[in-house]
């Protein structure tokens, strides 16, 4: 039987990544009730993920960064419609189709990278796109939207 200072011990590592943890959804209805549920908002993200420099720029500066990772956690429904190009990063036909109708409804001139901020039912709130600024900042942008 393990020691109960090692279970304890990983039950808080586990606890504690999971806070920072991005929890990215690819499935607009499981976003839309799940924002329902938490009474928070969805941040539904249009990339191109292996072409896209500003989408990459996005990626590593702000969603990747401990403050927003933090933030998101607590306070958002984070919803990924990816695009990539290269074969070996293509997604599954369900997959693509989805992210296709996504932006036919929120994305219908192709911008990227766009970042949609919706309420539970999936009206729009607001939109932006890729900003040389702080998490901190960027987050506070994202706010402006969500009444």
């Amino acid at each position: 039987m393990p020691n109960k200072k090692y279970l304890l011990v990983l039950c808080l590592f586990f606890s504690l990544t999971n806070l920072v943890a991005q929890d990215w959804l690819t499935d607009f209805t499981a976003a839309k009730e799940l924002a329902a549920v938490d009474n928070k908002p969805i941040i539904l993200v249009f990339q191109g993920s292996d072409w896209c420099a500003p989408c990459i720029k996005l990626d590593r500066n702000i969603w990747q960064s401990e403050a927003f990772k933090k933030y998101a956690a607590q306070h958002y429904i984070m919803l990924l419609a990816d695009f990539p190009r290269k074969k070996k990063n293509a997604l599954s036909d369900a997959q693509t189709t989805a992210n296709a109708l996504l932006a036919e409804a929120y994305n219908p001139k192709g911008n990227f990278p766009l970042v949609v901020v919706l309420d539970a039912a999936g009206k729009v709130l607001g939109k932006t796109g890729y900003k040389k600024t702080t998490p901190e900042k960027y987050i506070a942008s994202l706010n402006t939207f969500i009444q």
